[in-house]
Order: C-alpha cells, then sequence, then structure tokens
C-alpha cells in the first residue's frame, strides 16, 4: 500500500510538474526564449543533466540550429571551435525515424559515430520529436539523468507530453511574431522617408517598443519650404494600437498641409491643426512639437512650439548642450481654445538639434531629470559622429527601459 501510495504521489507530483512545464513556456514571447525554455524544463522533468534542442533545415534532413543546456563554462570553453551537430550518428536517428528514443549506452549503438574531441562523456539519450501543426520542427535530446540511472519509460512519456504543448508554443509565437512583423513593417511604412533638406542635413530613426505591443503613434517629418527654409516636426499619439497610427497618419498630413502657410507661427499652426482635429476626428491626445529653421545673420533662427512634448536638445559647437526648455502648452485634443506660446533661439553654424519622443527617455524607475541627464552625456559623447550613426548611437543606447516606440530626428545647420 504504501508503494502504491509513493507511486501516485510520484505521479501527481511528475504531473504538476509538466503542468508547470507548460505554463512557462507558453509565458515566452521570443522564439529563442521559447527553445530554450523548452530544453530547460525538459530536463527539469526527467532529472538531466544535459539538454538540447534541434531544429531542423527546411530540407528536413539535417539540424540547422542547435540550443543547449547543462554545459559548464569549462565544457562549452573545451567545445569553443568545435561546430554544431548537425545530426549525424544516434541524432540522426530521430530525424529520419522521428519517433521517440531511448539508448542506454550511445557508444554501443549502431549509428553512432562518436563525439568531437573535449566533448563531455555523456552515456544515456532520451530523444522526441517536435511537430508544429503536423510537421516536424525539431528533435529534443536529453542525456545523463542526475541519479545515474538510463531513462525510462515514464521519463519518454513525459516528455512526449512536454513536446506536445511545445509543439503549440512554437506555433503560438511564430504567429505572434508574424503579427508584430507586420504590424511594425505597417508602422514604418506611415512615417516617411527624409527628403532633401539642403542647405541642412537631417537623419531619423524609429524604433518599436521592447515589449510586444500592437501599433505606436511616434511619428516625425520634415518638410523643406522655400527659401532655406525646413519645418520639422515630432510626435506621439496616445496608445499602442492600430487607432493610434491612423491617428498618428491623419494628424501629420493634416499638419503637413498647413506648413505650408509659411506666415504663421508655429504656435499657430498648431492651434489651427488643434482645433481641425477637433472638429472632424476623434484622434486621442497628441503630444508634439513643431518647428521652423530659417536663415539668420551669421546663423539660424529656431522657432517653435510645443504641445505637452519633451523639449528638444541643442548641440552647439564650444558649448555644453542644452535643452531648449520652455512652456510646453497642452497636448493636442485637450483645449483647443487656450492659446500656445511660441519660442526662438538662435543657432549657429555647425549645431545639431535632436528632437525626440518620451519613449527615447522614459524609465519607470529613474526620474526624468536623470534620463535627459543621461541622454545629455550620449548626445555628447557620440556628437561628431555622421547624422545617420548619431541617432542610431541614441536609439541603441537610450536611457529608457523599452517600454515604449521611440523616435529621434537630428537635424545640422551647414558649417559656417
Amino acid at each position: 500500500m504504501d508503494e502504491q501510495m509513493r507511486g501516485l504521489l510520484d505521479a501527481m507530483d511528475r504531473l504538476q510538474g509538466l503542468l508547470d512545464a507548460v505554463v512557462a513556456i507558453t509565458r515566452e514571447n521570443e522564439l529563442p526564449s521559447v527553445l530554450y525554455r523548452i530544453v530547460t524544463t525538459a530536463m527539469d522533468l526527467v532529472g538531466a543533466r544535459y539538454g538540447a534542442l534541434g531544429v531542423l533545415a527546411p530540407s528536413g534532413d539535417e539540424l540547422e540550429q542547435f540550443i543547449t543546456a547543462g554545459l559548464t563554462e569549462e565544457e562549452r570553453a573545451a567545445l569553443a571551435g568545435t561546430d554544431f551537430p548537425h545530426g549525424r550518428g544516434v541524432l540522426g536517428q530521430l530525424i529520419h525515424h522521428p519517433e521517440p528514443l531511448r539508448v542506454d549506452d550511445i557508444a554501443a549503438h549502431p549509428a553512432s559515430v562518436g563525439f568531437p574531441p573535449n566533448h563531455p562523456y555523456m552515456g544515456t539519450l532520451l530523444g522526441v520529436a517536435i511537430s508544429v501543426r503536423g510537421e516536424i520542427y525539431g528533435d529534443l535530446y536529453l542525456s545523463e539523468r542526475q541519479d545515474g540511472d538510463p531513462f525510462d519509460a515514464d521519463d519518454e512519456s513525459v516528455v512526449i507530453a512536454l513536446a506536445g504543448a511545445a509543439g503549440i508554443a512554437i506555433e503560438n509565437v511564430r504567429l505572434f511574431e508574424r503579427a508584430r512583423e507586420g504590424a511594425e513593417q505597417f508602422q514604418r511604412l506611415l512615417l516617411p522617408t527624409l527628403p532633401d533638406l539642403r542647405p541642412f542635413t537631417a537623419a531619423a530613426v524609429y524604433r518599436p517598443a521592447a515589449e510586444p505591443s500592437q501599433l505606436g503613434g511616434d511619428w516625425y517629418d520634415a518638410i523643406p519650404l522655400p527659401g532655406n527654409v525646413v519645418a520639422v516636426v515630432i510626435g506621439d499619439v496616445v496608445g499602442h494600437d492600430l487607432p493610434a497610427a491612423a491617428a498618428m497618419a491623419s494628424t501629420r498630413n493634416m499638419l503637413r498641409a498647413l506648413l505650408f502657410d509659411r506666415s504663421s507661427a508655429p504656435g499657430t499652426i498648431l492651434s489651427q491643426l488643434d482645433h481641425t482635429l477637433q472638429a472632424i476626428t476623434e484622434n486621442p491626445i497628441t503630444t508634439t512639437t513643431l518647428a521652423r529653421i530659417e536663415p539668420d545673420e551669421g546663423g539660424w533662427r529656431l522657432s517653435w512650439s510645443t504641445a505637452g512634448h519633451v523639449p528638444h536638445l541643442l548641440l552647439a559647437p564650444g558649448r555644453p548642450a542644452e535643452y531648449l526648455f520652455a512652456d510646453p502648452g497642452l497636448p493636442l485634443g485637450v483645449d483647443p481654445g487656450l492659446p500656445r506660446p511660441d519660442h526662438s533661439c538662435f543657432v549657429p553654424p555647425g549645431a545639431t538639434v535632436v528632437f525626440f519622443t518620451d519613449g527615447l527617455v522614459e524609465h519607470p524607475d529613474h526620474p526624468i531629470d536623470q534620463s535627459l541627464a543621461e541622454l545629455t552625456e550620449l548626445a555628447t559623447e557620440y556628437a561628431s559622429l555622421p547624422l545617420d550613426d548619431f541617432v542610431q548611437a541614441l536609439a541603441d543606447h537610450h536611457p529608457s527601459d523599452g517600454h515604449d516606440d521611440m523616435a529621434v530626428l537630428a537635424l545640422r545647420t551647414p558649417p559656417a
């Protein structure tokens, strides 16, 4: 009776372990993380020291990827320079005959071709194929139980069950990635390619949020106007969905039309935009900065108005970087009846003005002042780079936590 009870408890523990493993796998939302999690949870379920997942090449007769777990740093170092297994020997047995495979002595198996030099000892093997939508995706391999015993039928059964859940998890994350890639591509198609802005140079970059989301509301634009004048806009529509992307596109296009009225100051144009949006759309709240740069004696004059947006950064030769703090005004969609203040400053030759959205600097664990200071240091460090490399560097090393999408547009005045 005690043995029966112990066996029942062991079975319940293993079932609970399997359920926990399935939950852990389905929580992952990146394919590399899913594949590695499959290996480690399989190892935990059967107490294996080593584990690997071989992903089949499109031809289906060899492995194109091999994810491993369990190797110590010393074992990995000893195998440095050794190519990963492509599916010959015992591993290939499972590729060509995708039934569960249990081997008590790998070296004695008829298909064995031995191990490469410096490979850790592996005597036992449990292999199970993983199918996705009815096709073999790859093979899960486990070796060396921690207790020294060979793998048994119970181990095989639980790994087969895990492989079934793994196939579903792989398919789900692949579908999710395709949807996310499509959404990101759509977002990028909504953003313009910057035109020739001579005598200025300009560069822009957009990065989606690190965490999976749908679409973003960040956008930028730059429009050349007569008389060596350039209008620059950057903004962020509240939300991460299709309506936010649609609102971003409609707001940008309306603003483009209004920008050709050169006689109006940026604040007046933003007020016109706010009234228009309220009258004919149901767009969500939007923050934006509209700036215009034009010739001034000995340099350039930057005029701007802000609708609740973060300040832009001025990098001028021979002086410290500075944020152009000014009355930010209300975001679009709050109260179009309130006046929008205009601001201006002199910009010397060879200077760079950096416009960005809050996704570049927001971090829930850091005050905004700290993030802005970090961005100043980054911008100063990379200021000598070509402008395309400069904006990429800011996006690569941003001080935010990456929870939001981000856009950066930099405009550089011609040298003296």
